[in-house]
């Protein structure tokens, strides 16, 4: 018996220190609130977590988002007070001006250090006060930036209904209702089974992530045009729209920081995961598509026409950002799916820089990333897991790229030593998903080099650096 050798063998792989220097996890409340429409986020910290909440997400004083903070204070740390009881108040007090149809506690380092044991206080929390509890574990001392969502939904994986669990008259009555309410308006030319027969007839699949819902609409239709129907999304807009899973269901992340959420499906609830690139430019879009219809057996239609289409509607980005270097010091777990689109925009990646690496549920990504190095004629990028900045600096001193893509504590320092840098957390919040959204990563990639072109033209480059050593 010999072992097949592994797909990304010539990929170089390191890992610097074994901290993470990235955004604090409890910032996955910024999206997640957003998109979980009838949710309440309780975050239980200190005040160091509020005052990072309240500048993170730049909320105005007359909004009312719906999450909050438990701040610990001198006594609940020392035990001196009640957990439970003080737990069950703010709840109480969430539920009768709120009222939603979920509350998420969001456990920080304090909640780890001092032991708060969340997952046992919240059956009887939920039991009481008849709301639904779920406990997520998004401290910065286990977790990196975007793996916050990853524990949310793998907390909520657990919660998804079976088929058996929608046998009752009055959910299925509720559910019917729900969807007559959505289709209000729209043209009914065409009976439903008419609708059913665009589709092949192939298992239930789900798609886990949160996205906007304009991306949840592009590629949903995305795969419609293959034939292939969308059993659900996790999450859903609404908690009490969570989308069925049973054993044997199919499932495929849009993602590459979910890996915790894919384990839970596939051993909690049985589920098989699609290993696929993620959909981030056209050619991981085409990738994903195209493995979820090798999957089901179905013959992808029209998907390299399509992707022709998009890349010939870039050319005026590709013409700028060809031939230059990009360096990733690595933040949100976006950085491999970026490189590989970018290194097929024609540009070279000396080093990837990533918080936390799962080569499982990356293997597709990085396989492609190895096989698009090689088309390109680039030379393969060196990954490095949880980096230390400080050697990251030294490094690129020598490298001299043309781009950095960096967490927002070292871009201006990196400004001021006339290298150009991008914010990585404005991918995290971007629509970068689908054949349509190539174009926003290319204007992110492209801002900083058109600017620093222009000033460069304008001879004011040299006083701001000037002005930035002062």
């Amino acid at each position: 018996m010999t072992l097949a050798k592994p797909q990304t063998q010539n990929l170089e792989f390191d890992c610097d220190t074994g901290n993470y220097h990235t955004f604090c996890p409890i910032s996955c409340v910024a999206w997640l609130y957003q998109k979980i429409e009838d949710s309440f986020f309780l975050v239980i910290g200190t005040k160091t977590c509020g005052y990072f909440l309240q500048n993170a997400m730049g909320v105005m004083i007359f909004a009312e988002p719906r999450y909050a903070m438990a701040e610990l204070e001198e006594a609940d740390i020392s035990a001196q007070l009640n957990d439970y009881a003080e737990l069950k108040r703010l709840c109480e007090q969430i539920k009768r001006d709120r009222n939603p149809s979920v509350i998420v506690f969001i456990g920080t380092c304090t909640t780890e250090i001092i032991k708060m044991d969340l997952e046992g206080l919240a059956p009887k929390l939920e039991g009481e006060i008849g709301i639904p509890i779920v406990v997520a574990r998004a401290n910065g001392l286990d977790y990196a930036f975007t793996q916050g969502e990853d524990t949310v939904l793998a907390a909520m994986v657990q919660r998804c209904p079976t088929s058996d669990d929608l046998d009752t008259p009055e959910e299925k009555s509720e559910r019917n209702n729900f969807q007559k309410l959505l289709n209000l308006g729209r043209k009914q030319d065409t009976p439903a089974a008419t609708e059913d027969t665009q589709y092949h007839d192939h298992p239930n699949l789900v798609i886990f992530g949160s996205v906007p819902d304009p991306i949840v609409t592009q590629m949903t239709l995305e795969l419609k045009k293959q034939g292939i129907k969308v059993g659900g999304w996790l999450p859903a807009k609404r908690y009490t729209e969570l989308p069925v899973l049973d054993e044997g269901d199919y499932v495929i992340g849009i993602n590459p920081f979910l890996s915790r959420t894919a384990t839970g499906l596939m051993r909690r609830r049985k589920c098989k995961l699609i290993g696929a690139p993620f959909p981030i430019g056209p050619d991981g879009t085409r990738a994903w598509i195209e493995k979820v219809c090798s999957v089901f057996g179905i013959e992808p239609q029209g998907l390299e026409e399509r992707e022709a289409k998009i890349w010939e509607s870039l050319e005026e980005y590709l013409a700028i950002v060809r031939g230059k270097s990009v360096y990733f010091m690595g933040d949100n777990l976006l950085e491999i799916s970026l490189a590989r689109f970018l290194v097929r925009c024609g540009m070279t990646v000396p080093e990837i820089g990533i918080p936390y690496m799962d080569k499982r549920y990356q293997a597709a990504e990085l396989a492609l990333l190895e096989q698009t190095c090689h088309e390109m004629g680039a030379p393969l990028p060196k990954i490095t897991e949880k980096p230390d900045n400080y050697k990251q600096i030294q490094r690129i001193q020598q490298i001299q790229p043309d781009l950095v893509i960096t967490g927002m504590a070292h871009a201006n320092p990196l400004e001021a030593r006339g290298i150009n840098t991008k914010w990585s957390v404005e991918f995290t919040f971007a629509q970068i998903h689908g054949f349509a959204n190539a174009r926003d990563i290319l204007e992110l990639v492209t801002r900083p080099l058109r600017r620093n072109s222009s000033l460069r033209d304008l001879g004011w480059d040299k006083l701001i650096q000037e002005e930035a050593k002062v």
